[in-house]
């Protein structure tokens, strides 16, 4: 039976009830553990801080008189109020016309709570913005100073919630108030240690949830908010720290030694030198592998700074080892375009390599199949196919994932569990925002490339017309040079107001009708891909029409424009990859933003992408505008299971946290002593579920 059944409490009912569980509140506790989304100051004479948005009027009147007004599709009503300084304010209500056999009053409880000399509260907007005390409100909402639930509501920090539909915030306020009441809020237990409680001068469970629901003063608002933000981070690290722990003391039982067998060789026939960074890079990961503990390294560089060679060291090291290794891309495109690059640069050394996706025939699978299960491939590289059931592999030690920002966490807890113990390399151009929250915690060894190969020129990038972007591309193709359109879409949406490559191909055919011209999307077959990519890199056409499809795989050096047709419907690690396929050889290279209704989120990641091409920098503000995802989940994005905390607003508290899991599990590793108890207990709650997901970087 669940406890403390929120259908019991005041005025809420088996009806209302179901419209909570929406909001995933089924108890009191949940009810008390639903914090506001924001909040705004009722207060007389505030103006607008940060907790407030918008211009928010709020003052106590008395009413000098009303009237309905007549009109005829919409109702009007008005009251004229003097507030306490004197002044005189027109309050302004509209609603809908109703035809129909029935006739009500609309505005039958306005009448009779405006009658002349009433006292009221009235929250509302000036119609006129510049005026922040403007004489003509259209009001939000209005409570009777003789409502004894006006204090709720007006005159104070008001709470509000992001509700479903058939709740408001004053109901919402009301029932919060009530369990605030109830003896739950009471024997709500205290988790925290007293000893951090008073370390960090912290108010208790109860006080805070009271301040953050209903805050005396913004102080008070801080201090809530503080209390439940440390509460959250102190678990999530103590959870983190408790399986890093289990994870250092595991042994992989086999290890590697440096034989130079393959390795001396493949640098001497690459043609070029290791940059001073993937130097450092290569000897970072190659201590991890000849550890005796699991490697979980996140491999960081930008497009073009040499990531693959690297990556193809670490694999080389295995393979002289007599272990294999997997790559996994998240495309047929990259993996085809990873399987070239190995056999090129693999050519004289004789090691076995295969490549498995979706397209790969039945026979050619089968074979595949028997010589990983055999040992005889040693370097994999593939898609999700990898991951599939019949594959199996005889002494596979070394994952590496590309492009991880492509796949969920689940997809690389499959992986790791086509063997015991595996060394994991995860690369990407953009750290998308749950492995730089792991980042942020210490709790990831991230490598990161920070130069590019001699010769590389830095991409301009800038937002511009259409026309202005066209000229661009017409210019570099006349001289001898290639481009990339992209469409966000393949065909027209009703539902999307966004331009499709399939419609836009036709009409760009009229605008560059001097040059050779082709179409790639993804639901073209595999032949018809690989043919236009072919084509494309024979410098057979010019221009190549395309989704997103080519954000990774694609490595044209003659190609030195990219135009990004509606800019804004693009995350911004997408919009990093895209730029990333110009710039790859010694000319000037161009990437041009074409945005269509850019709202501020999406303004900004295009201006984003125009000011930086740091790819940490561009993961860290990813981070901040989608969220951190679940840490222990398996969500890549979205809101991270913290409610009250904020990963940026409050890094201070963060920092705290952390180095109170650090004090903390140091003197008590496995939390058994009695004041850690409610501590464990909440701990094992909330993160027991997902405990093998912890390690997924």
């Amino acid at each position: 039976m669940t406890k403390n059944p929120l259908q019991y409490l005041k005025g809420v009912g088996p009806a209302k009830a179901k419209l909570f569980e929406k909001l995933e509140i089924s108890t009191l506790t949940d009810l008390l553990h639903y914090y506001p989304r924001t909040y705004q100051d009722r207060r007389l004479n505030q103006p607008p801080n940060d907790y407030n948005s918008g211009q928010l009027t709020v003052f106590k009147g008395r009413v000098l008189n009303s009237r309905e007004i007549p009109a005829r599709n919409i109702l009007i009503f008005k009251a004229f109020l003097e507030d306490e300084r004197g002044r005189q304010i027109e309050c302004t209500w509209f609603k809908k016309r109703m035809y129909g056999r029935f006739r009500f009053d609309p505005f039958y409880q306005l009448k009779k709570d405006f009658k002349i000399n009433a006292e009221v509260w009235v929250i509302g907007r000036p119609e006129n913005r510049n005026n922040f005390f403007g004489d003509k409100i259209n009001v939000d909402e209005y409570y009777p100073v003789s409502d004894p639930q006006c204090a709720l509501h007006a005159g104070r920090i008001t709470p509000v919630y992001a509700l479903t539909e058939g709740l408001t915030n004053k109901q919402f306020r009301q029932f919060m108030h009530e369990a605030l009441q109830t003896d739950t809020l009471n024997t709500e237990p205290e988790i925290l240690p007293p000893s951090l409680l008073q370390k960090r001068k912290l108010l208790g469970s109860a006080q805070a949830l009271k301040g953050i629901h209903f805050p005396g003063s913004l102080t008070e608002l801080d201090a809530a908010k503080a209390r439940l933000a440390y509460e959250e981070f102190l678990l999530l690290a103590t959870a983190w720290g408790i399986k890093r722990t289990q994870t250092k003391v595991l042994e992989k039982g086999y290890r590697y030694t440096l034989k130079r067998s393959l390795l001396t060789p493949f640098r001497q026939n690459l043609g070029f030198d290791f940059t001073n960074s993937q130097k450092h890079v290569i000897n970072e990961i190659f201590r991890d592998l000849q550890s005796p503990r699991p490697m979980n390294r996140l491999l960081q560089g930008d497009v073009g700074s040499g990531k693959t060679v690297v990556a193809l060291s670490a694999m080389l090291l295995a393979a002289e080892n007599g272990y294999q290794s997997a790559l996994m891309a998240p495309t047929e495109i990259l993996a085809e375009q990873h399987f070239i690059t190995f056999g090129k640069l693999l050519k004289s050394l004789g090691v076995k390599t295969a490549i498995l996706t979706s397209s790969t025939k039945a026979a050619a699978k089968k074979k595949i199949l028997k010589e990983l299960a055999e040992g005889k491939i040693q370097i994999i590289v593939g898609t999700h196919s990898l991951i599939q059931e019949d594959v199996q592999f005889a002494t596979l030690r070394l994952a590496v994932i590309d492009e991880q920002h492509r796949f969920g966490v689940r997809q690389r807890s499959l992986l790791k569990e086509k063997t015991a113990k595996l060394d994991l390399l995860t690369m990407t151009a953009t750290p998308i925002p749950r492995t730089l929250a792991l980042a942020f915690y210490g709790d990831l060894e991230v490598s990161t490339i920070s130069e590019l190969p001699p010769g590389r020129r830095p991409i301009k990038t800038e937002s511009a017309t259409e026309k202005l972007a066209f000229t661009r591309v017409a210019q570099e193709v006349q001289n001898g040079r290639q481009a990339y359109i992209v469409y966000p879409l393949i065909e027209e949406s009703e539902k999307i107001s966004a331009k499709a490559v399939s419609e836009e191909f036709e009409k760009l055919k009229t605008v560059f009708p001097q040059f050779k011209l082709a179409m790639l999307h993804g639901q073209m077959s595999q032949e018809e891909k690989e043919a236009v990519m072919a084509d494309f890199a024979a410098h057979k056409t010019d221009i190549l029409v395309a989704t997103p499809v080519i954000e990774v795989g694609i490595d044209v050096k003659n190609a030195t424009v990219m135009v990004i047709e509606n800019a804004e419907r693009f995350g911004l690690a997408s919009l990093h990859q895209l730029r990333g396929r110009v710039g790859r050889g010694e000319h000037e290279s161009y990437c041009i933003l074409v945005p269509q209704h850019a709202g501020s989120v999406a303004k900004e990641r295009v201006d984003i992408i125009c000011r930086t091409s740091d790819g940490f920098k561009i993961g860290e503000r990813d981070m901040q505008l989608r969220g951190p995802g679940e840490i222990l989940g398996t969500r890549q994005s979205g809101e991270l299971e913290f409610k009250a905390g904020d990963f940026f607003k409050d890094r201070d508290i963060l920092t705290w946290a952390i180095q109170d899991r650090d004090e903390l599990l140091s003197q008590d590793p496995s939390l058994s002593q009695p004041q850690h108890a409610l501590f464990k207990a909440r701990l094992i709650q909330l993160y027991e579920k997902n405990w093998h997901l912890i390690d997924l970087s």
